[in-house]
């Protein structure tokens, strides 16, 4: 599923007929405006004089009548967007001008390519790629067998032609074919107290999940017992919508989930709670060969494809229209330790005292903690080195907690001709590439809110296609701008869990359900889903696409199917060539739109 834009100009008349979406919207002049094979009630239109104005996701808007009347040119566009509450695309139409913006999250992006002369831009990759006649560019794939991808190597489309715009930025298309692009969004100062950020953070959560709830019906949420899906859940049972909470506990016997989950539920006497036994839980890894989803660039969301697909049918069936996660808590109402690293030079006493509760909760050495904190290269510095170094040992955890993040890796199954490929890319990208944010622990936290929402924004496809599309409040902008307004050594700290969420869920979750500081982890249901899934992988490389095309040595891919406990897993993951070879296989199926 998903939408295309045009400029107004005679060019795109042609390129929309390409296209072929059942529902078209028009400019002023008549030339299409805007295609979708969306549901009708995830696109929303209004019209006022020359201004048209397309909210296109999840926002309540009752009345955008009213706000295009207050659209007179292209910059009253995003002075509204910043209004609204929920996730969406955001298209207008004003005086033969078009504006496109996604979300500075990431979740909702705006690709862009060249068709008939005309720029054409979409919410998808694929979709463009079909359009434009481009196929699949192997040295971006080369890229996204390393692990992690790092930025901005992760926003290059996998097709050779299309280009992705930066989600703190806009497109605009103009009457003469030409584009450019605008920033919209930065980050804010964090300048709050966290007894200033309560408030405005409570607000920014309460909205969103009412984006979501207002529309009542049925609504499920995931309610695992930790603090993100429980405030999510809370705050949808006092919205508009009947609620059914639901928790799916892992193999581990030591896993808490289910007793702090109970204890939630306690509270809400009138939700329905809906427990899945662990055993009935598919297992990573699970149903890989008959993934059919097409989507626009390959995730390592995918190893968990069936466990998240496997819960949605029987709450379907329960009447619920959408399901809620906490997904985005543990990125938001946390953050990275890099802050240390800027806040050693800036208050040193107080650095001292949390690195050295960090030394202890996570084992760093002092020469490790002391190496990291002298480290004052560049980010375009520190990612030509790490194109050097794509074969070295993963860093020891003070590097990369104080540093720029996980440096990438190219594990031993991938070819030295993929290797050679990532580097290029990465040596080319370096001496341009810029942080995304003036600290490394800004830049730390952008980053991974942007790398989580790109298997997130799959997940809902895939979930949409399903019947039961999946839906994460703590992703809106509006949520994200509250919580990094907080000073980080008050929203991130080794003594304290998530204190920005627990002070702004006070008087809506109750006291004894935010006290929980432990988090399950699913590593046993991971290794148990490699032994008994490693026919299904062994399978999977013995026809492997990526072989085909000389990136991964299908041998040693094979060789760890069959060895599951292996310690050569210990340090690495193949969740990458995973995710790219399903991601191949599914390319010989139609595009969607």
């Amino acid at each position: 599923m998903g939408f295309a834009v045009f400029p107004d100009c005679d060019g795109a008349v042609t390129a929309a007929r390409s296209v072929g979406g059942p529902r078209t919207w028009a400019h002023p002049s008549g030339r299409p405006w805007l295609t979708s094979d969306l549901p009708p009630d995830a696109v929303t239109v209004a019209e006022a004089g020359d201004t048209r104005l397309a909210v296109i996701g999840c926002c309540p808007v009752q009345e955008l009548r009213r706000h295009a009347e207050r659209v007179h040119d292209l910059d009253d566009v995003d002075r509204v967007a910043r209004r609204l509450p929920g996730s969406f695309h955001l298209v207008a139409s004003v005086g033969g001008r078009v504006l496109v913006r996604g979300t500075a999250s990431g979740l909702r992006l705006v690709f862009h390519t060249r068709v008939g002369g005309v720029t054409v831009a979409a919410d998808r990759a694929d979709v463009l790629a079909r359009l434009a006649g481009a196929c699949v560019d192997e040295r971006q794939l080369a890229v996204r067998l390393l692990f992690p991808v790092p930025h901005p190597l992760a926003d290059v489309p996998l097709w050779r032609g299309v280009r992705q715009l930066d989600p703190a930025h806009h497109l605009v298309l103009e009457r003469d074919g030409s584009t450019r692009s605008g920033r919209w969004w930065y980050p804010p100062e964090p300048e709050l107290s966290l007894a200033a950020a309560a408030e405005p953070a409570r607000r920014a959560l309460v909205d969103a999940v009412e984006a979501r709830t207002a529309a009542g019906g049925v609504v499920s949420c995931d309610l695992s017992g930790g603090l993100d899906s429980t405030s999510i859940c809370f705050l949808a049972a006092r919205g508009g919508a009947s609620v059914i909470a639901f928790t799916w506990p892992t193999l581990d016997e030591a896993d808490d989930d289910l007793r702090w989950a109970r204890r939630a539920a306690a509270h809400l006497p009138g939700l329905r709670h809906d427990v899945l036994p662990a055993d009935r839980s598919p297992l990573v890894y699970a149903g890989l060969r008959e993934a059919d989803d097409v989507v626009d660039e390959p995730t390592i969301g995918v190893v968990d494809r069936a466990r998240v697909l496997a819960r949605l049918p029987e709450l379907a069936r329960s009447g619920a229209r959408l399901h809620l996660t906490g997904i985005g808590g543990d990125h938001v109402a946390w953050g990275s330790d890099a802050y240390y690293h800027t806040l050693m030079r800036t208050r040193p006493f107080l650095a001292l005292h949390r690195l050295r509760g960090y030394r202890s909760l996570f084992r760093w050495t002092r020469q490790s903690t002391v190496r990291a904190l002298l480290d004052h290269r560049s980010y375009g510095a520190w990612l030509a080195d790490s194109a050097d170094e794509l074969r070295a040992p993963v860093p020891d955890s003070a590097t990369t907690g104080l540093g720029w993040g996980m440096p990438p890796r190219a594990f031993p199954w991938v070819t030295d001709e993929a290797v050679d490929l990532a580097r290029e890319a990465l040596l080319a990208a370096a001496p341009s590439a810029r942080p995304l944010g003036p600290t490394r622990g800004l830049h730390s936290d952008l980053e991974q809110i942007r790398a989580t929402n790109r298997i997130v924004r799959q997940w809902e496809q895939i979930t949409a296609r399903q019947g039961l599309p999946i839906s994460s409040p703590f992703m809106d902008d509006r949520v994200i701008e509250a919580f990094l307004a907080v000073r980080p050594e008050e929203r991130i700290t080794p003594f304290d869990y998530k204190p920005v969420l627990k002070a702004a869920m006070r008087g809506v979750v109750p006291d004894e359900c935010l006290e929980r500081s432990t988090k399950a982890e699913a590593t046993l249901d991971a290794a148990q889903g490699l032994r008994e899934h490693r026919g299904d992988l062994l399978a999977l490389w013995e026809d492997s696409r990526l072989a085909e095309l000389g990136l991964v040595d299908k041998r040693r891919l094979a060789d760890l199917a069959v060895r599951p406990s292996t310690p050569d897993l210990r340090e690495a993951t193949f969740y990458a060539a995973v995710g790219c070879e399903v991601w191949l296989r599914a390319l010989r199926r139609p595009a969607v739109l």
